[in-house]
């Protein structure tokens, strides 16, 4: 596909304006962990203009944390800035468009707008207030409906009414609250009205002022509708209206819930010079799943309908029920050792023990008991309507995460439809969960893990009936319909598992696995069609050069435009290391582990050399991707590394994403094992490939990277001559519940796995030199981990270790200073014991 680039004068427009470095100084650590600004400020979300013709993108202003407006004009090619004055007039991301694509309404600056291409893109301003409006969309009507601080609101377009359609309330009905009231009453209060006539009456009066105030509001139509109460109980988690504003789907949770064991945090460097103290997350499994309940409430009546969850196939299924009696089992093993340690004792602590114990294990089992499913506690997705609101679909999660359900919503019949059912015996992706309507307003498209990999399927909204649209050993993600209804666009690594291009599917020809591939750009590419479906506006990366815009039909073999040039000359100027992507063999994996390589510039001079392994981050991740990675600063390290002779392996190993369910699973119970063994087949790859010499390799990693890191230099430790762990869990019993809980269930139920995928569990393992980095204000990962494994190591006897605190940081550092000390640290690290 040939490629154009915009006239010099618009890429000279975005340049930043720093002077080249000289070439035998480019690459220091002083340089490399300066402010980022120095690479330069690329776009942020990009958007389509109403009409097409432009599109805008915020950009970071040099030396400050504000974001500007720019305008590309497509007709003219001219990039400006919008300035204050004009941001009144310009269009804003997201919104949505009436069903004859010709009103957009959106929300900018918290208030609604709608832009109407009938009258000539003239934009009118439906709100102006201090609150905060959100999810606008058109009604079956043509009127315009939108959220503010929770209740939904429309403006009618023809008289400008605005008007509430439900009124929610979560408090007791006051009939219902006034009869249980009178059932709890205690004597003195029955004996009043009894005795006395006068009580009698007032009672009387109030309850028919009531209720003629309430027949009255229901005979009035100025008036707004009869309230919903919900009771006192719960609270409201979400909200959905249909767009033939007959009826609201409520997502509630009981309003008191177990928040579990919350942590807090110090903060030593303060405005105030004191200690201030914060209370962060809770720890994983220690709180009990509340659960949500779906309603629907419908005009006219004012009795909310509890829709039945016991319609989902397996909802009263336990997945965990083989651990749960293996919990049993070693409760009951606890009980029997305090009983023998009982019968040591002097008879009268024996029987005062033995009160207590059968009350403890009384309330042990009652525990136990509770916690056993049927059916199982869930959590709903958005709830999405179609456009005259005669359908509604809703994704909905088991709390264990090894059920996903997609129901419709028979609003009719105020009952469920399970539509489609996937499980996991692992759990259930977080990521995948696109769903949205076609235009035809019967269909919905969503995405499905079930086959291995995420897929483009669609389904008849009624009876079920489903086409997977794609298939093969590849990803699918962010698809988008166009606005005719005749394409599928979505991103997908299809040809190379590093390589994210756009595709498209053609509706009439789903199930056949019709798809064509739409761009050639490699490298990253995601993308927002055009509002008429014919354009895409595309963010490009490549493995050396940061995201930029371009522009292209939407058509395959089109040729594509750059629309920005937004990288330092001093960044461009610089001979990067270029990451080879390689594919690494594996004798544990079943497939090669793809990995990015960069290995020394020029002729070989040192042989065999000294090796880094890199480990990235967060698990479900993909990093050997070819695209701009958000890892930059360790990309230029490793430049910094390879030009002192290192050669550096980045693997996304078992774990990451971008390689289907089962390379994202393995890791199920058993975190860091298959993690480790890939780093193994990693540095046999280099020993053999590329002269690394196997006793000067290192590892370093921060955060679910300096998890791995542990865990190799723990339980491997002949792997690696020295490590440095940033930012790291050391025990999964005290990371967070939803992450955790995915991967390991919880430390009650499988205590097993915890102890086994814990680096502080194996800290008795060390026996080469290790660095830890942690911020102290790291409210993600505790500074109290490291503390804790401080405080292992030290009673071990162990040495060779080193612990840097960075008390200003939390997980992701943010001051340049830190980032240098870090990696200086680092650097110290390899060059001393890797050389």
């Amino acid at each position: 596909m040939r490629v154009r680039p915009l006239a010099a004068v618009l890429a000279t427009s975005l340049l930043l304006p720093v002077l080249p470095l000289r070439a035998q100084d480019d690459v220091t650590l002083e340089r490399i962990m300066a402010h980022p600004d120095w690479v330069g400020r690329q776009p942020e979300g990009p958007y389509w203009s109403s009409d097409g013709d432009s599109v805008y993108f915020q950009r970071k202003r040099e030396g400050e944390e504000t974001r500007d407006l720019y305008r590309i004009d497509l007709k003219e090619r001219e990039t400006v800035r919008v300035s204050d004055r004009d941001r009144a007039g310009a269009d804003a991301a997201g919104g949505n468009w009436d069903r004859e694509r010709r009103r957009r309404v959106f929300v900018k600056a918290g208030d609604v707008f709608v832009r109407d291409l009938d009258r000539d893109g003239g934009l009118t301003q439906i709100t102006r207030t201090a609150a905060t409006e959100t999810a606008p969309f058109f009604t079956a009507g043509g009127d315009v409906a939108f959220r503010r601080a929770g209740v939904w609101f429309v403006r009618e377009r023809g008289t400008g009414l605005l008007r509430q359609p439900f009124d929610v309330r979560t408090e007791d009905d006051p009939e219902q609250a006034r009869a249980e009231h009178d059932l709890k009453a205690r004597y003195l209060e029955r004996q009043q009205p009894r005795l006395l006539e006068i009580v009698r009456e007032r009672r009387q009066r109030e309850e028919r002022s009531l209720e003629v105030s309430r027949e009255r509001q229901a005979g009035d139509s100025s008036r707004p509708a009869l309230p919903h109460y919900l009771g006192k109980e719960v609270e409201v988690a979400g909200s959905a209206l249909s767009p033939a504003l007959d009826r609201l789907v409520l997502r509630i949770r009981p309003k008191e819930r177990d928040e579990g064991l919350r942590d807090r945090m110090p903060n030593y460097v303060t405005a105030t010079g004191m200690v201030e103290v914060e209370e962060v997350r809770m720890k994983v499994g220690t709180a009990e799943t509340a659960g949500e309940t779906l309603l629907l409430l419908s005009t006219g009546d004012t009795e909310p309908m509890t829709l039945d969850l016991s319609v989902l196939p397996g909802i009263a299924d336990d997945p965990l029920a083989d651990l749960r009696e293996a919990a049993r089992e070693r409760r009951k093993a606890r009980q029997a050792a305090m009983k023998q340690d009982g019968d040591s004792q002097d008879a009268d602590d024996a029987e005062a023990e033995s009160v207590e114990q059968r009350d403890q294990e009384a309330s042990e089992d009652e525990e136990l008991n509770e916690k056993e499913p049927g059916p199982r506690p869930v959590r709903f997705g958005p709830v999405s309507f179609n456009r005259d609101g005669s359908r509604a679909v809703v994704q909905i999660y088991s709390a264990d995460n090894k059920d996903r359900w997609i129901a419709g919503i028979d609003v009719e019949a105020g009952e469920l439809r399970p539509l489609h059912r996937m499980s996991d015996p692992a759990w259930i992706n977080y990521a995948f969960r696109d769903m949205g309507w076609l235009p035809n307003d019967r269909t919905v498209f969503f995405l499905s893990e079930e086959t291995g990999y995420s897929h483009l399927h669609l389904m008849d909204a009624t009876t079920g009936e489903r086409l997977q649209v794609t298939e093969g050993d590849f990803v699918v993600r962010a698809p988008q319909v166009s606005a005719d209804g005749a394409f599928l666009f979505f991103e997908a690594n299809r040809n190379h598992s590093g390589v994210f291009d756009i595709y498209r599917a053609p509706v009439s020809e789903a199930g056949t696995g019709a798809i064509e591939q739409v761009t050639s750009l490699g490298g990253l590419n995601s993308f927002r069609l055009s509002p008429d479906g014919g354009r895409l506006l595309i963010v490009h990366s490549t493995a050396t050069r940061p995201p930029e815009l371009w522009l292209q039909d939407a058509s395959p073999g089109a040729e594509a435009v750059r629309l920005t040039e937004t990288v330092s000359t001093d960044f461009v100027a610089i001979d990067w290391v270029a990451p080879r992507f390689v594919e690494v063999p594996s004798l544990h994996a079943g497939r090669p582990i793809h990995a990015r390589l960069y290995l020394p510039p020029g002729p070989t001079t040192e042989a065999p050399r000294p090796a880094v392994v890199f480990v990235h981050g967060a698990g479900y991740l993909q990093n050997a991707h070819q695209g701009w990675s958000s890892y930059y600063r360790e990309f230029m390290f490793h430049t910094l590394l390879a030009r002192r002779g290192y050669v550096v392996l980045d693997m996304d190993f078992r774990a990451s994403a971008g390689y289907g369910r089962d390379w994202r699973t393995a890791i199920y119970r058993q975190m860091g094992t298959p993690e480790v063994e890939d780093l193994a087949d990693g540095i046999d790859y280099l020993v053999a490939e590329h002269g690394v010499d196997r006793e000067r390799v290192g590892v370093y990693g921060g955060s679910y990277g300096g998890f791995v890191t542990f865990m190799a230099m723990f339980r491997r430790p002949e792997l690696f001559a020295a490590g440095a762990a940033l930012r790291p869990v050391t025990d999964w019993a005290h990371y967070n519940h939803g992450y955790t809980s995915n991967i390991l269930n919880t430390p009650e139920l499988d205590p097993e796995a915890y102890e086994r995928s814990s680096p502080i569990e194996f800290a008795e393992g060390l026996r080469k030199p290790l660095l830890i980095c942690t911020g102290m204000l790291d409210d993600n990962v505790l500074f109290q981990d490291s503390v804790r494994l401080v405080q292992r190591l030290i009673e071990l006897g162990k040495e060779d270790w080193e612990l840097a605190v960075y008390p200003a940081e939390a997980h992701g550092f943010v001051e340049p200073s830190s980032w240098l000390d870090e990696y200086r640290r680092i650097l110290k690290l390899f060059e001393t014991h890797l050389r």
